[in-house]
């Protein structure tokens, strides 16, 4: 294994905001080395976040324009980079490691990736969920947000798709990951919603299952009842995603159930609160509680604040109706970045890197 070839692209994707961190063993360059080959790593490592051509690209670095296009549409087809436009327009640009290239790999994961996956996971919980802002915000399970609470287009599943004219499914990765390492959960699995403004996006993806809007309402509404935690990108427009988290899979949401990183993924801005008069004490919600927010006192239930995520899991299915989801007074509330511009912004100053060379 040339092994520089790979150092230069990891050092290329910790580079951007997301992160990538570099392991003690050396194990990220082992998941390189199993998705790129080294001409793929070592053009990958010359890509930037600003979409160019493959002309631009191959003028920049000095290649072989044939050999360029074949490089760069062998690593579109896996997941390595992302595009825009459409064949003779169609331009490429590199994609962080999460959100992006590990969720790309759903056909690519196999026992030895998840294995490798699994043993830097530490390390980039450690690094990369501790910082902020968190790459994945809770968004709340809307019939638990009472209707007179105005709430942002945002902060609800429905109207992220209401804004969108074609819709997808997949695998989730997480799942099948730990799966593939024996440790399955008992949550389906193809429950990734995926959506965009342009028209068909999904019909020729051979990992997304093209669907319906109503059916990805469908999706939303059952994921609810099996208990999962609806989450997207830590942004308040140009969300493309809404994954459905379990906190014994997601490589996110484990940075809290494992090694109790609060801030791995924002919460809502939203916190539940119990109406100890109407409780009847039945427990349903310690159940449904994936953070160890409630607990039972003298035979009712109390919320601790600090540790609920606003998700209202817990009030969609209590059944004496006794607990509510109350938006946080503006002062606790942490602002939203904006956009993706702004939160890559914001990462960047908080780990003190600079964007200049990676854009």
């Amino acid at each position: 294994m040339n092994i520089d070839v790979y150092r230069k692209l990891a050092k290329r994707l910790d580079a951007i905001p997301n992160g990538f961190p570099e392991t003690k063993s050396g194990v990220e360059l082992k998941i390189l080395a199993k998705l790129y080959t080294p001409e793929e790593a070592k053009l990958a490592s010359e890509l930037r976040l600003t979409l160019e051509s493959a002309e631009q690209i191959a003028q920049r670095t000095n290649q072989d324009l044939a050999t360029t296009k074949k490089t760069l549409e062998s690593m579109l087809q896996r997941g390595l980079i992302r595009s825009a436009g459409k064949e003779e327009q169609l331009k490429y640009a590199l994609m962080p490691w999460v959100v992006g290239i590990y969720e790309a790999q759903i056909d690519t994961m196999d026992e030895e990736l998840a294995h490798l996956f699994e043993e830097c996971y530490q390390t980039f919980a450690e690094q990369v969920l501790s910082q902020e802002p968190s790459i994945h915000k809770v968004i709340p399970v809307e019939k638990s947000v009472p209707v007179e609470v105005q709430v942002f287009p945002y902060e609800q599943a429905s109207m992220l798709l209401e804004k969108a004219n074609s819709f997808g499914v997949l695998k989730c990765v997480c799942r099948v990951q730990k799966s593939l390492i024996g440790e399955p959960c008992e949550y389906p699995v193809e429950v990734c919603l995926v959506f965009s403004p342009s028209e068909e996006a999904f019909k020729d993806s051979s990992t997304i299952r093209a669907i319906t809007k109503e059916e990805a309402s469908q999706i939303l509404q059952e994921t609810e009842e099996f208990g999962l935690v609806h989450s997207s990108a830590n942004i308040r427009e140009g969300q493309f995603y809404i994954c459905n988290c379990c906190p014994c899979c997601c490589g996110i949401m484990r940075g809290v159930s494992q090694f109790g990183i609060e801030n791995s993924v924002a919460k809502s801005d939203f916190y539940a609160t119990v109406d100890s008069e109407a409780c009847i004490g039945c427990g349903v919600c310690l159940e449904r509680c994936h953070f160890n927010a409630p607990s039972l006192e003298e035979g009712k239930s109390s919320v601790d604040r600090r540790r609920c995520f606003g998700c209202g899991l817990c009030v969609a299915t209590c059944p004496s109706g006794a607990i509510k989801l109350v938006r946080k007074p503006e002062n606790q509330i942490s602002p939203t970045p904006a956009n993706r511009e702004e939160w890559m912004k914001e990462r960047a100053k908080k780990r003190g890197i600079s964007l200049q060379e990676i854009l």
